[in-house]
């Protein structure tokens, strides 16, 4: 798999310029990251270390989309689940409250006219949303819980804990880029690559598999920005460097900022 070149027009020199940032999310969401590092001055560059496919079987979710009247909370667990899950968003029901774990994957929502998403204000995972006061007393409701094939439990076990009736629906598959790194591995050895961001362990996993062990060692010196601690951990037992920020677009923007404000790199202005 080749770098995707996603970068629009370099802005005018802003507080990254010069940095160059690797991101990894899949290329749709990969975009709006994009488009913010430039417009800061930085240099990104997209590589998508997870691949998103349509379900294998989309019988059941045809299911669920022609039966959403029957449900009273719906949970979204990221951006592709609402690319994927939605369906028709005219046919959504007026009485089927949405969840979020955080505000990229509302803004998702809210882009096929689906509002009033709730979103936790503690952390942007499913233990964020479990401590949504909507979550807390779910007795004799039931809830679909649209995301991709497999996946934590967590959230569908504490609401059946509290009382709701639980359903999944894979809306989408991952998996790893089937070809090369060839260009990402040029770049890494260039010296073109100052920063990477991963907003998944699955994502790392398949990153370092792409690199290889001459790539890996490469990536082992950069500091890599994560949104949630439980990556951060998985990267560092992984020998990377590994700053855990804030969730969402802002948190990783904020995590940058700081760091190279710290530690500017010698091609800066």
């Amino acid at each position: 798999m080749e770098i995707h070149p996603l970068a629009p027009r370099r802005a005018p020199p802003g507080p990254l310029d010069g940095v160059g940032v690797l991101v990894t999310r899949p290329v749709r969401q990969a975009a709006g990251l994009v488009r913010k590092l430039a417009a800061l001055g930085a240099e990104p560059i997209a590589w998508p270390a997870i691949v998103i496919l349509p379900p294998e079987n989309a019988g059941a979710l045809a299911h669920v989309q022609a039966t959403l009247g029957s449900y009273d909370i719906a949970v979204f667990v990221s951006a592709n689940a609402v690319e994927y899950g939605v369906g028709n968003p005219a046919r959504w029901p007026a009485t089927l409250v949405p969840y979020a774990p955080g505000p990229g994957t509302a803004e998702a929502l809210a882009a096929v006219g689906i509002g009033n998403v709730h979103v936790p204000s503690t952390t942007y995972d499913s233990e964020g949303l479990l401590a949504l006061p909507g979550l807390a007393d779910v007795r004799g409701k039931r809830a679909i819980v649209f995301r991709g094939e497999g996946g934590r439990e967590l959230l569908g076990d504490t609401l059946r804990e509290r009382g709701a009736h639980v359903d999944y629906v894979g809306c989408y598959r991952r998996a790893a880029p089937q070809s090369g790194a060839e260009g990402l591995l040029a770049a890494l050895a260039g010296g073109r690559v100052h920063a990477v961001t991963l907003t998944s362990s699955e994502g790392l996993d398949n990153l370092l598999a792409a690199l290889g062990d001459g790539g890996a060692r490469h990536l082992s010196s950069l500091p890599l920005f994560v949104p949630h601690p439980r990556i951060a951990t998985h990267a560092r037992e992984r020998g990377l460097v590994a700053i855990a920020t804030a969730g969402s677009d802002a948190g990783l923007i904020a995590g940058l900022l700081e760091w190279f404000a710290a530690h500017p790199i010698s091609s800066r202005a």
